[in-house]
């Protein structure tokens, strides 16, 4: 079964992904917001900004026009949590009923505390299905072995993306779920900051990945209390994801970590300064509103909502662990 799909994000992820399933579909067409990148990528077959060294699949082609993807079969959605509700209004009035839409983004709605998949339902209706895993772009770019998991509530729409997806080089999971999933995408965030502290700080190893040991129970106890499963941290979503945004330097969110570990302050607004500081209010929130003690989150407020001392914040956070 050979689909048509449509990508909306031509960034480093967006293009990673087409790059990945472009040989599986029968046409890919992702969406550039700007003209500039369409233009290199339908011109040049490369995306100068994102992955200038790689040729891009002859099967990937560029539109700038969201009613270009009218007739496309599954969606992915590669763009931030806080453009997810506009960009899904418009997109309701253009896709069929029957276009699947699969959303990678790993964040919660501001203001509403939304999981995506909660969005992409209140403004189409329809069910999504949800994508995380321990995916570095420039890796999927370059066709290095990878491994991802795929959530959703119907059992067809798994097994059609799975189809798009899984590739030799790519090896996908599926689950119901989308909880579970969704969650370990966006407390992983808090994870890869706290251990950036911790790394920022100068942190002895044995202590560090203490506290890691810590907040990967704590996600656990998170999920469950959230309606997810304990079991779903264990798949690629969850220890894959978190160990690599944990661990590894291309991860935003620790790099995050480390500025602030250092005492970096920064006032700027950011992506990634944005990103962070918007996930550890809401799970704050969230873990105050049911009564669940985690002691990262704590932790992570304290250093960049608080701006508490960060050597004070982690011993507070060490007494207790």
């Amino acid at each position: 079964m050979s689909l048509n799909v449509g990508v909306i994000g031509a960034g480093a992820m967006g293009t990673a992904i087409s790059q990945c399933i472009a040989p599986n579909t029968n046409k890919l067409l992702l969406y550039a917001r700007r003209k500039e990148i369409c233009d290199d990528i339908n011109e040049g077959h490369i995306n100068c900004e994102y992955h200038p060294s790689v040729k891009l699949h002859e099967n990937i082609r560029a539109v700038n026009d969201l009613c270009d993807l009218k007739d496309v079969d599954v969606i992915f959605l590669c763009i931030p949590s806080s453009v997810m509700r506009q960009t899904m209004v418009q997109l309701n009035e253009i896709v069929s009923d029957k276009c699947i839409f699969v959303s990678t983004a790993k964040g919660i709605e501001n203001k509403t505390n939304k999981r995506m998949s909660e969005v992409i339902e209140e403004e189409t209706g329809r069910s999504a299905v949800v994508l995380s895993g321990p995916n570095i772009a420039s890796e999927m770019m370059k066709n290095l072995p990878s491994a991802t998991t795929i959530a959703s509530i119907k059992k067809k729409d798994l097994e059609i993306v799975k189809s798009v997806l899984s590739t030799p080089k790519l090896k996908v999971n599926t689950n119901h779920d989308v909880i579970g999933t969704e969650f370990c995408g966006i407390i992983k965030n808090i994870l890869a900051i706290s251990q950036g502290i911790c790394k920022g700080m100068g942190i002895n190893d044995n202590a560090k990945f203490a506290v890691f040991t810590k907040s990967y129970n704590e996600t656990k106890c998170i999920i469950e209390k959230l309606g997810g499963n304990r079991s779903t941290v264990d798949d690629y979503c969850g220890f894959g994801d978190i160990i690599t945004a944990s661990t590894l330097n291309v991860s935003r969110n620790h790099t995050l970590g480390i500025w602030y570990g250092q005492g970096v302050y920064l006032d700027e607004q950011t992506g990634v300064l944005f990103e962070g500081k918007n996930t550890a209010i809401v799970l704050k929130e969230i873990c105050d509103k049911l009564n669940i003690e985690c002691l990262t989150v704590n932790f992570v407020y304290d250093v960049i909502i608080l701006k508490k001392s960060p050597k004070k914040a982690f011993y507070a956070l060490w007494e207790k662990l």
